[in-house]
């Protein structure tokens, strides 16, 4: 017997093909087209093949920025999942404090990119900031926008305030779905804290934990409105990363093919790295 096969489903599928074509693979294509060109206005390209590419490959200028960004995403990992991992296993699993907990948990996540970078920098400026300010009246040399090691320590702090709500939710999200047997039975043979977490909580929380660390790493390795309005760079290339190094090279110096080369080489560190990251994680479980 013929079944008749309807297509109509296609319609609903077709919206998202072309938002992803206009916001995705469309501007990709321009950024592929620019690398391999050079132009002198007046839409007048010529080929140039690789050499975007090579000289950006070659310049000490995206080796410090990729090192900064390396370093960068490396302390935030650090520093955001296991306080994420603490976080979530002291909040409460029942009762009123829950909701509590985890609206002051989501508020940070709710606040645009470049609102948290106006408001650290405002709350870090050493003459009127409550940070800024407070720390001088201690005793300590903070000025955010003259030392370099200070402004690396607002920006880690802004994105530690900022991210690492992420972990704490994703951390909860996986501890309450925990069957309560698995406490019981730990009770039952007098298992300590700490062997509860080793044999049980961990274990199960390794898929989210996997999940938070590629997201906060490749957030990280993307940081851009925040630290731009936090310091620009600056002081000096201090906190210049990879995005800010791209933005200055796009924007600034108008230079389109290096721009362009860039953001490809940026984006495929990204694809790897997580991919490594990933990759990584999973044979550690499955072992």
């Amino acid at each position: 017997m013929y079944k008749q096969v309807n297509q109509k489903a296609w319609f609903l599928v077709l919206p998202v093909v072309i938002l992803v074509a206009f916001n995705a693979v469309i501007p990709l294509m321009t950024v592929v087209n620019y690398s391999v060109q050079e132009t002198f206005g007046d839409n007048v390209f010529f080929w140039a093949g690789v050499q975007w590419f090579e000289q950006v490959l070659n310049s000490p200028r995206f080796h410090e920025a990729l090192l900064r960004q390396l370093l960068f995403s490396a302390i935030i990992l650090a520093i955001e999942v296991p306080l994420g991992l603490i976080i979530a296993l002291a909040m409460p699993r029942k009762g009123f404090w829950v909701s509590v907990c985890l609206v002051l948990m989501a508020l940070p996540l709710l606040i645009p990119w470049n609102v948290v970078g106006a408001m650290w920098n405002i709350f870090a400026l050493p003459e009127i900031g409550l940070l800024g300010k407070g720390l001088n009246n201690l005793g300590f040399d903070y000025n955010y926008t003259r030392q370099p090691v200070t402004a690396w320590f607002t920006t880690v702090l802004m994105d530690v305030w900022h991210w690492t709500s992420l972990v704490v939710l994703l951390c909860y999200a996986g501890l309450v779905s925990i069957p309560d047997d698995y406490y019981r039975a730990a009770k039952i043979d007098g298992a300590s804290a700490w062997a509860v977490f080793r044999y049980i909580q961990l274990p199960k929380l390794k898929r989210v934990l996997t999940i938070a660390v590629l997201l906060r790493f490749m957030d990280s390795f993307m940081i851009y409105t925040e630290v731009k309005v936090l310091t620009g760079g600056g002081p000096g290339n201090a906190t210049t990363f990879l995005s800010i190094d791209l933005d200055k090279m796009a924007l600034g110096q108008f230079d389109l093919g290096p721009a362009a080369a860039m953001s490809l080489i940026y984006f495929l560190i990204i694809l790897l790295l997580s991919w490594l990251f990933y990759t990584l994680m999973m044979r550690n479980e499955a072992q």
